[in-house]
């Protein structure tokens, strides 16, 4: 098969899908360190959060400034949201410099009627999305992307319908959502294959883990489009992190498409990607939402490179290649781990000057005099009740280089204008209050 000029991309959501994985989360700080590390590592987009959503506002305004101070260089910034005008409107309203976005529309005849409950058909559908994109075009959004969720469950014809009306729109992207993990790896490359050909859209695969095949489903939906002629994006998240049983795993996706024998030196990914920061990636983003790597997590678990087995012991020690298909060195594995058993001083809510300047001379960080040291302490200190962790080394760095930019990130400006009963409750309560103190 000749080289095609087509390539794979990756489209990270660790910060939109990821961080919706039930009873977990991230904090603003913990995703904008993601950010910054999927930068390094060159990933192609990070869907880094929802600009309609209001807690959001200032961390997604701040990444931006990092872009614009050089920390992110390779990593597109991009916003998810509704495929409703009034929703773009207000996305850019609350972050005006937004320049990549995603809008998602329910496809599906089972999501039309189960969520809509018969006030919307499809043809409702379609003039909403294509409405939705010419808000984004009004915006200024330079590349707009138009979801299908629930296309795997989608009947064929109306998905082709869709696509075509927000390519006539201005979409340039298709994210093909298999919702519920529903698709097998050659209804993929079948369904996408027949869209990609029909539309001469680029599609984004977007699958999830429910029945185990959200990396198989991807990589064969990428396959799909790239053969079709159109270049693939395929979203991640890191560890394999989203709703219900997650979404296809970044390292495992990468790791796919560049070493398994269908793959290899067939499909060009992203040259970007550089796969030496993989590990450190996978071992912060593990850190951050408090899951830790399965054992047998391929290429960055414990026992990915770990051989027991005499025969398998003997032939990796005679030449790894007998049982390693790749090396642990390109992922940026083999570096020593210093685990401390003695005294140690961290960084905490409480901490004092002392620890706090012991911590960052390890980091050989240097304070130009007094007041810098204890702005930077109270920062810290925020970051700490902020995280409700241990500050690691890479935050407290960044806390040190950017710390107008820390501030922002941490600040929420809660928005609260009570309305209806509430308004009448608090109203009532406050005059009881005024009549007390009169008293």
């Amino acid at each position: 098969m000749a080289e095609s000029k087509n390539k794979i991309y990756i489209v990270d959501v660790t910060n939109r899908d990821g961080v919706q994985t039930s009873r977990l989360g991230l904090a603003k700080l913990q995703k904008t360190m993601i950010n910054l590390y999927l930068d390094q590592m060159g990933i192609t987009q990070s869907e880094y959060g929802f600009p309609n959503t209001k807690h959001e506002i200032n961390y997604l305004n701040a990444n931006l400034e990092l872009v614009d101070r050089g920390a992110i260089q390779k990593t597109k910034l991009s916003g998810w949201m509704r495929a409703l005008a009034s929703d773009v409107f207000q996305s850019f309203q609350n972050v005006p410099r937004l320049k990549n976005v995603n809008l998602s529309a329910s496809t599906s005849e089972q999501m039309i009627s189960g969520k809509f409950g018969g006030k919307k058909d499809r043809d409702d559908v379609i003039r909403q999305a294509v409405a939705a994109i010419d808000a984004a075009k009004t915006c200024g959004a330079q590349i707009i992307g138009i979801n299908a969720e629930d296309a795997s469950r989608t009947e064929e014809n109306f998905l082709i319908e869709f696509v075509k009306a927000a390519k006539e729109a201005g979409a340039q992207r298709i994210r093909y959502c298999d919702t519920l993990g529903y698709d097998d790896p050659q209804t993929s490359y079948d369904r996408i294959y027949k869209l990609a050909c029909e539309t001469g859209m680029a599609v984004e695969m977007h699958f999830h883990n429910d029945l185990g095949m959200a990396v198989a489903n991807s990589v064969m939906g990428a396959k799909a489009a790239i053969d079709a002629g159109v270049d693939a994006y395929i979203n991640t998240a890191i560890n394999g992190m989203g709703e219900r049983a997650g979404n296809a795993d970044l390292v495992s996706c990468i790791l796919s498409i560049s070493k398994a024998s269908g793959f290899k030196d067939k499909y060009q990914l992203d040259p970007n990607i550089n796969m030496s920061k993989a590990w450190q990636l996978a071992k912060y983003t593990s850190y951050a939402f408090g899951v830790p790597l399965p054992i047998n997590q391929p290429a960055v678990g414990d026992n990915a490179f770990a051989h027991e087995s005499g025969i398998h012991a003997d032939g990796a020690l005679k030449d790894r290649r007998n049982y390693e298909l790749y090396d642990f060195e390109e992922l940026g594995r083999g570096e020593p781990e210093i685990v401390e058993t003695g005294r140690m001083i961290t960084v905490g809510e409480y901490g004092g000057i002392k620890g706090f300047r012991n911590v960052y001379e390890k980091l050989e960080l240097e304070f130009h005099d007094e007041d810098e040291a204890r702005n930077i302490l109270e920062l810290a200190r925020y970051a700490n009740v902020h995280t409700q962790k241990p500050l690691m080394n890479s935050e407290l760095q960044f806390i040190y280089e950017y710390p107008d930019i820390a501030t922002k990130i941490m600040t929420v400006t809660p928005y609260y204008a009570p309305t209806g009963e509430l308004k009448k409750r608090m109203e009532r309560a406050l005059a009881k209050t005024e009549n007390l103190l009169k008293k």
